[in-house]
């Protein structure tokens, strides 16, 4: 049976800037069909990472493939596969957006169909006036739509998004994430950097933490989801003694009323559920963990 090669295959990659060190011996993989979150505070190295991937910076050390391809040996192969939408547009403010998606087009391994740049520009709200207009009249929001378009034009194999959604507004968020989950349905691979924990954990597989250029977690949304403790507030409909002190030690006892009890617990809540059969429950609220609650000690603590 032929051996599929990971999208992306990261060994060992470190860079660095004389004695400062950007990015420290990262290793990991991202699978075919894959939404990869990259995560990290502004200076993590994401950045960084992600222009060693597509060769517009060369390793201190280590290596990088994209379907199987060197990216430094390869790196004209490497970026055919790839659409990039980097975190600052480069772009020449003298030249129109329509020129800018015509040109980058040309230069694309494949042909760009018409009808789905098409569809591309009414997904994100930027009509043709739009992009008759030069790009130094563009607001952030309209720049940052017309670099989603010139990344998915091609409808290449894998999408590299650097924090793709800065910028947007919420209904434009919404139309970018219905975008991703096509292409998802396509099978196309997508590498996410950003910032913005809700919006990884809503569209993303897997993620990874870079901390201080360290690889600080991997793993995938719903493991993370496991790691983090639910929050459960019962309400009586009359007064009611203190929970139990035969309680778990997998529950934590945070707030008692007279008629609520706040608590909280990494494990099966059936332990509660028994601990309140005889008492007059009026309501049990289950609060589902977020991924921040977990996510956020790992930005901050030392690797």
């Amino acid at each position: 049976m032929e051996h599929t090669p990971p999208a992306i295959s990261i060994h060992g990659l470190t860079k660095h800037y004389g004695r400062l060190a950007a990015v420290r011996n990262l290793s990991f993989d991202v699978e075919p069909g894959e939404v990869f979150g990259f995560l990290g505070l502004n200076g993590a190295g994401k950045t960084t990472a992600i222009r060693m991937l597509l060769d517009l910076l060369r390793p201190t050390r280590g290596t990088a493939s994209i379907f199987g391809l060197d990216c430094q040996r390869n790196g004209l192969a490497v970026r055919a596969q790839v659409g990039y939408l980097p975190g600052e547009l480069g772009f020449y403010g003298d030249m129109t957006g329509a020129r800018v998606l015509d040109l980058l087009g040309r230069l694309a391994p494949r042909p760009v169909d018409p009808a789905y740049r098409h569809r591309l520009q009414e997904l994100l709200v930027l009509p043709s006036t739009d992009l008759g207009r030069k790009l130094r009249e563009y607001s952030s929001g309209m720049k940052r739509k017309l670099g989603i378009v010139q990344a998915f034009q091609a409808d290449p194999p894998l999408l590299v998004l650097d924090e793709p959604t800065e910028g947007l507004d919420p209904v434009m968020q919404e139309s970018f994430y219905g975008l991703l989950s096509d292409v998802r349905a396509r099978g196309r691979t997508v590498f996410l950097s950003s910032h913005i924990l809700s919006e990884v954990e809503r569209v993303c597989d897997r993620i990874a933490v870079l901390r201080r250029g360290e690889l600080a977690l991997l793993a995938s949304v719903d493991e993370i989801r496991r790691l983090a403790p639910r929050r459960i507030r019962v309400v009586f409909e009359a007064d009611v003694p203190a929970p139990p002190s035969s309680m778990p030690a997998t529950f934590e006892i945070l707030d008692v009323q007279a008629r609520s009890w706040t608590l909280r617990t990494h494990g099966p809540i059936g332990v509660l559920v028994s601990a309140v059969s005889g008492l007059p429950v009026r309501d049990m609220e289950v609060q589902e963990p977020r991924l921040e609650d977990v996510l956020i000690k790992y930005y901050g603590e030392e690797p």
